[in-house]
């Protein structure tokens, strides 16, 4: 499915301040209650857009995990300098870097308790392999944040018969053991999951 995958050369469309006002991480993430976490798994992070507001909101261990090694690099790269500036020369040191696939998270069963998954199922080569393995590495109360493209027309994002409808998210999600606690609408061409298990 290498034609669902993100292409990193449009990272910078990941990263606007466009993308901040409408979805802004640090908001999305008080959602999560990330702070209380000792374990966050960032799936399919990215540029880090996510990953580095979460590393900042807690003192336990954020994980990277992409398919694309340079997007890793650019995590890093992100820690090491932005973050570090902002943080008067502090870098973050809580981030660990994870390559790999949705289908396939190399993490044990039951070790994380936040995970967030932002603009990252779309991509999955199904739906089903992507919430079973988000569900067996979160721990019992666990909490996980979906951020998806609605099942509609819009003039960003993937195409539309690789979007996922938030009827379909939740009743997978299920089937796969995750409560929804909420569900919104930050935009017209979004959704937000809150998932617990």
């Amino acid at each position: 499915m290498k034609e669902r995958r993100f292409n990193p050369e449009h990272l910078h469309k990941l990263d606007n301040p466009e993308r901040r006002a409408a979805l802004p991480p640090e908001k999305l993430l008080a959602m999560l209650h990330i702070e209380q976490a000792k374990t966050v798994l960032d799936v399919g992070a990215g540029g880090g857009y996510f990953t580095i507001p979460a590393a900042r909101m807690t003192s336990g261990t954020v994980y990277a995990l992409d398919v694309e090694p340079q997007m890793l690099d650019v995590i890093r790269h992100k820690a090491e300098t932005e973050a570090g500036a902002e943080l008067e020369g502090g870098t973050i040191n809580n981030l660990s870097y994870l390559e790999g696939q949705v289908e396939n998270i190399p993490m044990d069963d039951a070790s994380v308790e936040r995970v967030i998954a932002s603009m990252v199922l779309h991509e999955a080569a199904t739906l089903d392999q992507g919430l079973s393995e988000i569900a067996r590495v979160m721990t019992p109360g666990a909490s996980c944040l979906i951020l998806e493209w609605e099942k509609k027309e819009s003039p960003q994002g993937p195409p539309l018969a690789h979007r996922i409808s938030s009827s379909e998210m939740k009743q997978t999600a299920e089937k796969h053991g995750l409560r929804v606690r909420d569900l919104s609408f930050p935009t017209d061409a979004h959704y937000i999951m809150i998932c617990e298990k």
